[in-house]
């Protein structure tokens, strides 16, 4: 069996495989090939373990197909159907329980070309990713991948992740203001890693969240991808389909959907096509 590159962690191997296998994925256009599993493993040194559970989380989402006896293939371009509101800002009410966090992995490393793109910085420039569990009550919730940029944040610490509202500590500690967020939501499934964090079986339903954070000069500060239990979570969408009453003015403070309660400070809207609030179930 192939072994893995030593000194980086389970999860953080799976997460680098799976940017990999999506670079190829977009630059390449629907129905093509990509390299099979063990030229992959062979390029990015990892297990074949590891490059199966990246790639099941990528068949999973639809963004690949796999063709028995034929190899793997670009998934068929998703339809996308976007929803506006009047004034595109975004009114959450604050979601329902205590929150708390668990790190899985905390490390500074190389952005890479994707995450680099998407943060508009070097590939080589560094970023401090962490992956931690979310839970509501005690009870698993989601799934998150932060890629924040490590210049901003220095001497981030573990408890700034686990204790408290990242974005509260990144005002009042590292002087970072996040003022808007542009965000993606589509439905998944779990894989057999992801289900045994959350506790649900395997292949149980999913949101997935994808989130571009930028501070009030409009620089990237966050790219984050998170996986929100689908039993327990629901969006809920309001749109605006009249002129609002007169003196009437949307609420800022709550949960964003994807986003730790505590969220953006007052009068900072976050840049959204939907109006919606995310609600725990039961």
């Amino acid at each position: 069996m192939e072994a893995d590159a030593p000194g980086t962690g389970t999860v953080l191997k799976r997460e680098r495989a799976r940017d990999a296998v999506l670079e190829l994925i977009e630059s390449r256009s629907p129905g093509d090939a990509i390299p099979s599993e063990r030229a992959l493993c062979a390029r990015l040194g990892v297990s074949r373990p590891t490059l199966r559970a990246a790639v099941d989380e990528l068949v999973a989402a639809g963004l690949l197909v796999r063709e028995h006896g034929r190899g793997m293939f670009v998934a068929p371009a998703k339809i996308t159907q976007e929803l506006v509101s009047a004034d595109l800002a975004m009114s959450v009410p604050q979601a329902a329980g205590a929150w708390t966090s668990r790190l899985l992995e905390f490390t500074t490393l190389q952005a890479g070309a994707r995450v680099g793109r998407k943060l508009r910085m070097s590939p080589a420039g560094e970023i401090v990713y962490v992956a931690r569990l979310r839970l509501v009550d005690g009870a698993p919730m989601a799934i998150e991948h932060l890629h924040i940029r490590a210049a901003l944040v220095p001497g981030l610490s573990a408890r700034e992740l686990e204790d408290g509202d990242l974005y509260e500590h990144l005002r009042h500690t590292h002087a970072v203001h996040v003022r808007e967020a542009v965000q993606a939501i589509e439905p998944t499934v779990v894989t057999r890693a992801e289900a045994q964090l959350l506790e649900v079986p395997e292949l149980s339903p999913a949101l997935l969240f994808e989130r571009l954070t930028s501070d009030t000069t409009g620089q990237p500060v966050e790219y984050v991808h998170s996986l929100y239990r689908g039993d327990r979570y629901r969006i809920v969408s309001r749109l605006a389909l009249g002129p609002a009453a007169a003196g009437a003015s949307p609420a800022r403070d709550g949960h964003h959907p994807g986003i730790p309660p505590g969220d953006f400070p007052q009068g900072d809207p976050i840049a959204s096509s939907t109006r919606g609030d995310i609600q725990a179930g039961p």
